[in-house]
């Protein structure tokens, strides 16, 4: 398992820290792991998982 640190999310998404934050707030984002003080991660395959997902919405007719 590979945890993705808040610069890496970032530069996969291409989104701020703060919506990523309005993001997971709104259970639209996978959730960070707390990995101690001022230290979080992702789960890289979390991540991966739902840029597949807004692809595949984006690839769907209609949109």
């Amino acid at each position: 398992m590979r945890l993705l640190s808040k610069k890496q999310v970032r530069e996969t998404v291409l989104y701020s820290p703060a919506h990523i934050a309005r993001l997971e707030a709104a259970g639209l984002f996978p959730k960070r792991v707390r990995l101690g003080a001022g230290r979080v991660g992702w789960v890289d395959e979390e991540v991966q998982d739902w840029l597949k997902h807004r692809i595949a919405e984006r690839d769907k007719p209609g949109s």
